[in-house]
């Protein structure tokens, strides 16, 4: 069997295994997202624009006239800068003080969290005599960067008072949004627009307020205000496995490899490291050249099931670093026999949120760790495919 010509080519790269994103599902899910929350978006890219690839990826939202692209590092905004686009970047992460200068001079938004992080803007933009936009990141119960909302009025009046910072917009994280029952999000709500009031009590117009993430999105529309930050639901996926799918997304990825080996295995014989599937009678095994080196979880082994000429088979023994093997029973398989990780092949789909729930992870660590050993096609768009 195993000399068999397959049923598809492969990949142009030559590798059989590839990432496929279609670009038409992107922009779909960002109309769907605006019509949703009747706002503009900024739209996250960062991690590799969740394992969808960064530059292509933007710039196909930029062709689509999205109006904020938000990235998590200053690299990853350059990035984009030396890609030619042009779309207003705000970088979510922390600022260190020896790379802001490397913000203003690739026009790059700044989160500032704290009043020393002012300061550390104000200087640069002073010594290039160029104003930093900033936008203030206020703490309303997630612990993690920025001032927290009881204590944020004296940050406030001197970011709103400097001569070199320019306060474009305010924006908190969510906690717990992807739970549409956790009573967090309304409590960090309620801080934020307490923080929020501060501009009106000393008479400084609003800056742009942006609160929602996916989940505030999908669940909460009084997240929504002047802009909405969707990640992961932009790309098809739901955050959680308590999400609702109020919007209509669809996937963008699909993960897919070929068949690159066939053999018989007798009952009692393992499967690969440490000896922990053993066959129970004689049975077919497909070899697939993927691994935990590509970013596929370890945590698969055994568990984790792929799609086979419309048909769910499942890995056996432990996922190796490049490959790993797949019980097909007494079915047939060529060689170059398509191979469906995450995505749709007949009848049957393998989603990303699926992949996750087996793997004991959440779907965003499934997205973000493939990496880049494997190709990445893109389809529609203006692509032409």
């Amino acid at each position: 069997m195993h000399d068999s010509p397959g049923l598809m080519p492969p990949a142009v790269s030559g590798r059989p295994t590839r990432i496929v994103v279609d670009l038409d599902h992107l922009a779909l899910n960002l109309r769907n997202i605006r019509a949703h929350v009747g706002v503009p978006v900024m739209a996250i890219v960062k991690a590799n624009a969740y394992g969808h690839g960064l530059v292509p990826v933007a710039r196909h939202l930029q062709a689509q006239g999205v109006e904020q692209l938000g990235v998590a590092f200053v690299e990853e905004g350059i990035a984009l800068r030396q890609a030619g686009v042009t779309t207003p970047i705000l970088v979510l992460g922390g600022i260190f003080g020896p790379q802001v200068a490397q913000y203003i001079a690739h026009d790059l938004e700044i989160t500032v969290s704290s009043l020393d992080k002012l300061r550390q803007a104000e200087a640069a933009a002073q010594a290039m005599g160029r104003k930093a936009i900033v936008h203030l990141k206020i703490d309303t119960g997630m612990e993690r960067i920025g001032v927290h909302s009881y204590s944020s009025a004296a940050f406030i009046e001197a970011a709103v008072a400097s001569s070199w910072c320019t306060v474009k917009g305010v924006y908190s994280h969510l906690a717990c949004s992807d739970d549409p029952a956790s009573p967090m999000t309304l409590q960090q709500v309620e801080r934020f627009h307490e923080a929020c009031a501060h501009f009106e009590r000393i008479g400084a117009p609003m800056p742009l307020r942006h609160l929602a993430n996916s989940g505030g999105v999908l669940h909460f529309p009084e997240t929504w205000l002047d802009m909405v930050r969707p990640g992961i639901v932009l790309y098809g996926v739901l955050p959680d496995p308590a999400s609702k799918r109020t919007i209509d997304v669809r996937p963008a990825m699909s993960l897919a490899s070929q068949v690159v080996y066939f053999k018989v295995v007798r009952a009692g014989h393992t499967v690969s490291y440490g000896a922990t599937w053993t066959a129970d009678h004689d049975t077919r095994v497909v070899t697939v050249p993927i691994g935990y080196g590509d970013g596929f979880p370890r945590s698969l082994s055994s568990r984790g099931e792929v799609l086979i000429r419309g048909h769910r088979y499942p890995i056996v023994g432990r996922v190796c670093m490049d490959q790993f093997m797949v019980d097909i029973g007494g079915d047939s398989a060529w060689n170059e026999d398509e191979v469906v990780l995450v995505g749709k092949q007949g009848d049957e789909a393998i989603s990303a949120e699926e992949v996750a729930r087996l793997a004991g992870t959440i779907p965003y660590e499934i997205l973000v760790g493939l990496n880049d050993r494997i190709p990445r096609e893109y389809r529609g768009g203006d692509t032409g495919r």
